[in-house]
């Protein structure tokens, strides 16, 4: 039977995202785990997240799965969520600059304080809930 190793380093919703792999993939073994063994056992491999980065690679390293994730993400299929795919990268310019996994090189940068064009207050970044949407046409 093919196995999805979720990656549980105490970041992210992993029941919810268990949960839709077992909708999706219902003759796929999916299991949570923080074993090096199940990770990189597993056929495909997913690394949720969600919050900051720091807090992301401190809970890698305190886990010592910081080799672990690198190795499944260069040898075998690897979805990233969220925060997942960020930390892939080598550097993020996020808390005022963080080292990540380097498995993709390059650098995430901060693109400054953004502003509500039409009443110029200050939006959340990041930005999480729902909006109003509004068709615009350009002539």
């Amino acid at each position: 039977m093919a196995s999805i190793a979720i990656i549980d380093y105490g970041m992210g919703n992993l029941r919810s995202v268990a949960k839709a792999l077992e909708h999706v993939a219902p003759n796929t073994r999916v299991l949570v785990t923080q074993k090096r063994q199940d990770i990189l056992h597993a056929d495909r491999v997913v690394f949720p997240g969600q919050g900051s980065i720091r807090d992301c690679m401190r809970e890698l390293a305190h886990w010592e799965l910081v080799d672990v994730v690198r190795e499944a993400a260069l040898g075998k299929p690897f979805l990233g969520l969220c925060l997942g795919p960020q930390a892939l990268m080598t550097f993020s310019e996020e808390n005022g600059g963080v080292e990540c996994l380097d498995v993709l090189p390059g650098r995430m940068i901060w693109f400054g304080e953004l502003h509500d064009p039409d009443s110029g207050e200050r939006l959340k970044v990041p930005h999480m809930g729902w909006n109003q949407v509004r068709q615009v046409r350009d002539h």
